[in-house]
């Protein structure tokens, strides 16, 4: 887990201080696949601002995450450049002037670069925008060995026409 202490800081109003941090990131689990962030730790840049009534907090960093596609199995590489904002008011009334990344002026860095990759990911992670896929009926991925399985499926009610017009 990498955290920032805030106290170290002592900004004042108006000031604003910019840092190079290195963030740990654990894999990422979806769907029940594990998802490699890169590089890792990733560099990023923290920017801390004091307002009259508060901190505001920006990191920015880009990452890759490397596992397998949601549709053929083989690798996939999902490349992410995010820019996060969060503000902490210096005396809090509710939950929106508070951020559940700071806890007695720490920042969880780990946490929050965690989460706002979560919130990032598109609904399935791809090798390519036009995956086609594995073949529901004997598994061969679609992309390498496109092909049909043709299947006479008849409804048994059809039964007597379909042997009057074999006869």
């Amino acid at each position: 887990m990498t955290s920032f202490d805030l106290r170290k800081l002592r900004l004042r109003s108006g000031d604003q201080v910019r840092e190079r941090v290195e963030i740990e990131l654990e894999p990422l689990l979806l769907a029940g696949q594990e998802y490699e962030p890169r590089p890792n730790p990733v560099s990023a840049e923290l920017a801390v601002s004091r307002a009259s009534s508060g901190t505001v907090l920006e990191l920015a960093f880009d990452v890759s995450l490397y596992g397998p596609c949601f549709r053929c199995l083989q690798d996939a590489e999902l490349e992410l450049a995010l820019r996060l904002r969060e503000y902490q008011a210096t005396k809090p009334e509710s939950d929106e002037e508070r951020t559940e990344y700071v806890d007695e002026e720490r920042l969880d860095l780990s946490a929050w670069a965690r989460d706002s990759i979560a919130l990032a990911l598109p609904d399935q992670i791809l090798c390519r925008p036009d995956c086609a896929g594995l073949c529901p009926v004997c598994g061969k991925d679609l992309n390498v060995e496109p092909h049909e399985h043709v299947e006479e499926r008849l409804d048994p009610r059809w039964a007597a026409l379909n042997q009057l017009r074999e006869e």
